[in-house]
């Protein structure tokens, strides 16, 4: 069943998996796998605060979902809520340190606070652990273009 919804969801047709996740979640509320992907389903139609609230219950259910932490702080994001986002990226990493995914997408959300130097060595550490991960590739060279930019910069004016 979740199966068929996730072909749905990644066929594009986000409606008809809902009705698939939505149904496995009526069978099973406690369906933590039902409870993400609808999530994801959700943050992929832009509807990023329902996909909290999917998130929410999914970690309500199995409160060390790393899956369910991350995914829920790429939807904080965003919502451009990006300390709640890093919150989630902390607590997904105290459950596994080496998760790539939370490591970059904490980067993303530093990034967009303007701590660029912390966000480079967040990409840095991402690609450290899974040299292939293009997010955090593209990131560390857009971090590292900024900072030589704004380095550039301050020694004109000085």
């Amino acid at each position: 069943m979740l199966a068929a919804a996730y072909e749905l969801a990644e066929d594009g047709r986000y409606q008809d998996a809902i009705k698939i996740y939505n149904s496995a979640i009526k069978q099973d509320p406690q369906n933590v796998s039902a409870l993400i992907d609808k999530g994801v389903t959700l943050q992929n139609m832009g509807r990023l605060k329902s996909a909290v609230k999917c998130y929410d219950k999914a970690l309500a259910v199995h409160s060390d979902s790393i899956d369910a932490l991350v995914n829920k702080g790429s939807a904080l994001h965003g919502l451009e809520q990006y300390n709640d986002a890093i919150v989630c990226y902390d607590m997904a990493l105290k459950l596994d340190k080496r998760c790539a995914m939370a490591i970059a997408y904490k980067g993303l959300s530093l990034g967009e606070l303007g701590q660029i130097s912390d966000a480079l060595k967040h990409f840095k550490k991402a690609l450290s652990i899974d040299k292939e991960y293009d997010l955090a590739q593209i990131s560390k060279e857009m971090a590292q273009e900024l900072l030589d930019s704004i380095k550039s910069k301050q020694s004109k004016i000085q």
